[in-house]
């Protein structure tokens, strides 16, 4: 592949303007900066100004051709950026090495081999770019910063201000959503905008549910579909950041706002905040996929994942709509298990029941 070619892909996954995907929405840092006061509203209003510094900043991404290993090889990495913003920070911890006293190093050590595993033991994947793409992370970056995300190199956690979020290592699915992103921009290529971005942001939320009930050995019905679990500090009103089989219910908190994620088509956000609705919109998909694991039963990973992978790796393109991915796991579905397959049907019934045609 050209430099350049590859340049494209990696920057598709996420903001068309550079290649950083975070787990808590803007909508939500609006809002704390909005109503909050004194080190709460700062953190926000700081949070806002370092999204639109990384607008502004494309990150160098050809490291990521460096650093493949052999096939079936698990290699992490954990840094300590130690209150600071400078990445990847102080290496702390390497693959195989034993445990630290760091409960982040450790979460962030585990999580990641969690979902390393997860891929390739289900889907056959090797990491990331199905190369074996080191998994190199970094815990305690910033002071008390309220967010994870993925650089389009990395996973760079914060440690929370322990007043709205707990540390950012704490939640299996939030790793395992942010890590998707990486796959996203490897695979479809979904462009962080509008339909297609709501798309990236709900296969993160997909596979991040899934790693979690895959590692929890949880069947459909067994699961709590919510996506943050944990994440939400002591006193906070809310399950976590998403629910994916009830959206908009996730939280309710005078600190954080209330939960606006719809669940049909008839409430779709048409807004521009928000890169178009990525955060908000995908409670469309993301209930698409939970009524198609739930009609389907069993592992969600076994048969409902295994639809949504095909479609994200093999059927998907940048720019694709709600109406493309109906088609795409349709497509995947009948191309898995058949056309007049329960799954097909499954599936079908899911876009039908929110409004996507």
């Amino acid at each position: 592949m050209h430099p350049d070619d590859l340049m494209q892909q990696l920057h598709a996954g996420c903001d068309h303007d550079h290649g950083i995907c975070h787990i808590i929405p803007p909508h939500i840092v609006r809002h704390v900066a909005e109503t909050a006061s004194g080190e709460l509203r700062e953190r926000a209003l700081q949070s806002l100004a370092d999204a639109a510094q990384f607008r502004g900043v494309r990150t160098v991404m050809a490291t990521l051709a460096v650093g493949a290993l052999p096939a079936g090889e698990k290699r992490r990495t954990i840094y300590d950026a130690e209150t600071g913003t400078d990445l990847p920070g102080k290496l702390v911890r390497g693959e195989g090495d034993p445990a630290t006293s760091d409960v982040a190093v450790t979460e962030a050590y585990d999580s990641s081999g969690a979902v390393y595993d997860f891929y390739k033991k289900v889907y056959g994947r090797n990491s990331v770019d199905g190369s074996g793409l080191r998994l190199n992370s970094t815990v305690h970056y910033d002071v008390k910063f309220d967010n994870a995300f993925w650089d389009g190199r990395q996973m760079v956690y914060g440690d929370g201000d322990g007043t709205l979020f707990q540390r950012f290592t704490i939640s299996l699915d939030v790793i395992g959503h942010e890590l998707t992103h990486g796959i996203t921009q490897f695979e479809a290529g979904l462009v962080y905008q509008g339909e297609p971005g709501a798309l990236n942001e709900s296969m993160s939320d997909v596979f991040g549910s899934l790693v979690k009930q895959w590692k929890r050995k949880q069947k459909a019905d067994q699961a709590d579909w919510i996506i943050g679990e944990g994440l939400l500090a002591p006193g906070i009103k809310g399950k976590g950041l998403r629910s994916m089989s009830e959206p908009g219910t996730a939280y309710d908190d005078p600190q954080l706002g209330k939960d606006p994620q719809p669940a049909h088509m008839k409430n779709f956000y048409k807004g521009s905040a928000d890169n178009g609705g990525v955060h908000i919109n995908s409670g469309i998909p993301n209930r698409a996929f939970y009524l198609a694991a739930a009609a389907i039963g069993g592992f969600a990973w076994e048969k409902a994942g295994r639809i949504w992978y095909t479609a994200l790796c093999d059927w998907l393109k940048p720019r694709a709509t709600f109406h493309d991915a109906r088609l795409a796991t349709i497509g995947a579905a009948t191309e898995l298990y058949g056309k007049s397959a329960a799954e097909t049907k499954a599936v079908k019934a899911a876009w039908d029941k929110v409004g996507v045609k």
